[in-house]
């Protein structure tokens, strides 16, 4: 198979434009909002969701939506979705020829994006299978409650996501992609292991491997089929975990999957949120020779709550681009991006520059540290249990007898002595912070003067002046500031003695602003 475009972007589009419409939605509606965010952007590739549980169009495999219930829908937007779809497929139109027609008019491919394990069944369990309206409860599931992880799984809110090492659930999955793949002129596939990443039990999913690799192999021999039946490539695209580590500990063997040229794009990613610290380097080194190309993942938001001091949207874009950059310096050779829900305008700003590293250069951005809280209890609990493992923040600061303290890695993709910026400024921000408690930051081995401290007030308190929140930040100046890995070390130096919680340290920023783009 021939090396994939080089795609600059990818989108990743779950479907949501069925439902942005009173029913029943038009055809051109539908496009429109599918590829208003795309069109005039650096976005190479449409990665189509054509479904999870259930059909969007009449298949010889799934049921299709909306009528697996009945036609009767616990919410509304499932309710304007499932019948928009409807609408579509009775007026004997068909939306994912006409998605692909529309994105190849505008120079774009297409790809079927299949979820392979998605569990979006709000926490259910086994025994809540026979009984529950839920609308991602298909019949086969309720049938089999045999084929779902159930105690296996990591944590239980994933306890009705298929086992992958039952022979019929495997079948059924090949069935689907194939008949996906046969059924339209995409220009490849994308086999989505990373919604969700529970696919084995908790126990054996690196001694089940293979069973995994079952699947892709033969997914991948059924599209080797269509390319050699139609004369032009079909690719394979597979988003897998962020790190080779986390890829063996959930059953993708990924070495495998590269020597046996299953795979034609791969796509690190978190399971849950914006990991910054995928393993670019190790997929690039593990594909070193091949024509397999490597593209990093980013959601719509950054991991963790918004703490400013810039308004939410801004700070996001700066921190995304500063990823983004960063895979770049680790040699992506694109960008993913997933649930950047938008229209027209939303996200333009990334859309148009996140194609290229050199695109990228001269935007502001923000370098920061790696934020983990991992939900151990109420929705979503256990999302995060193989993301982010080398989370640095939050984390505790506590006085050491050697001046130590925790350590962060920054790694700068700009150049600064070829784009000059308009000012860098390193910031630390810490909670339970009071006058008298000394904290000092050493950037690069060298401890740094004149800090500034500022209260962070939350809106809610407006009028206070003084809060147990601070950041403290540094100018740094840009010759400081070369490109690659930098240390930032925070050293708590003294405790103000009547404060009984310790101070903890919530994020480490390197902010870079230009002029005014």
């Amino acid at each position: 198979m021939s090396r994939p475009p080089d795609y600059g972007i990818i989108y990743n589009w779950d479907g949501a434009p069925h439902g942005h419409h009173e029913v029943p939605q038009t055809m051109e509606q539908f496009l429109g909002s599918m590829y208003a965010p795309l069109e005039d952007t650096q976005v190479g590739a449409n990665f189509w969701c054509i479904g999870e549980h259930v059909a969007r169009y009449k298949s010889d495999v799934q049921e299709t939506t909306g009528e697996h219930v009945g036609r009767e829908y616990h919410s509304t937007h499932a309710y304007t979705f499932s019948e928009n779809v409807l609408a579509m497929i009775e007026r004997g139109e068909d939306a994912q020829a006409a998605a692909i027609e529309r994105g190849h008019e505008l120079g774009m491919h297409v790809y079927a994006s299949v979820r392979m394990n998605d569990n979006h069944f709000a926490g259910l369990q086994v025994e809540d299978l026979a009984t529950s309206r839920h609308g991602s409860i298909t019949q086969m599931r309720r049938d089999h409650p045999e084929w779902v992880l159930g105690d296996g799984a990591q944590s239980d809110w994933f306890a009705l996501s298929w086992n992958m090492a039952v022979p019929e659930v495997r079948r059924h999955r090949f069935e689907h992609v194939k008949e996906l793949c046969e059924r339209w002129d995409w220009d490849g596939v994308e086999l989505d292991w990373q919604r969700h990443g529970y696919h084995l039990h908790k126990d054996y999913g690196y001694k089940l491997r293979y069973a995994l690799t079952d699947l892709q192999r033969s997914i991948r021999q059924a599209t080797n089929r269509i390319a050699e039946e139609r004369g032009r490539p079909f690719y394979v695209a597979a988003r897998v975990s962020g790190t080779l580590e986390m890829c063996r500990r959930i059953g993708y063997d990924i070495e495998t999957w590269v020597d046996e040229g299953l795979v034609d794009i791969l796509i690190p990613a978190a399971s849950s949120g914006t990991d910054p610290l995928l393993d670019i380097e190790g997929f690039k080194r593990l594909t070193e020779g091949t024509d397999i190309a490597v593209y990093g993942c980013l959601y719509g938001a950054t991991d963790g709550p918004h703490v400013g001091p810039e308004d939410e949207v801004s700070k996001q874009d700066m921190v995304l681009g500063g990823i983004a950059s960063r895979n770049y310096e680790h040699g992506a050779d694109g960008i993913y991006v997933f649930n950047f829900h938008g229209d027209s305008e939303y996200r333009r700003r990334l859309l148009t520059t996140m194609g290229s590293p050199d695109a990228l250069k001269g935007t502001s951005k923000i370098y920061a540290a790696t934020h983990k809280i991992p939900r151990v209890t109420g929705d979503w609990r256990g999302a995060e249990l193989n993301d982010r493992i080398y989370a640095e923040v939050p984390t505790p600061l506590i006085e050491t007898m050697s001046g130590d303290g925790p350590t962060v890695t920054l790694t700068v993709a700009d150049d600064f002595s070829s784009s000059p910026p308009e000012s860098v400024r390193l910031r630390v921000r810490m909670e339970e912070w009071v006058v008298g408690d000394q904290v000092e930051v050493m950037w690069d081995g060298e401890f740094l003067p004149d800090a500034k401290v500022e209260y962070a007030i939350e809106r809610s308190h407006m009028g206070d002046a003084v809060s147990g929140v601070v950041w403290q930040s540094y100018t740094l100046e840009p010759e400081r500031v070369s490109k690659g890995c930098h240390k930032v070390k925070v050293v708590l130096r003294h405790r103000n003695p009547h404060i009984i919680p310790d101070m903890t340290l919530t994020d480490v920023e390197l902010v870079v602003r230009y002029e005014e783009e």
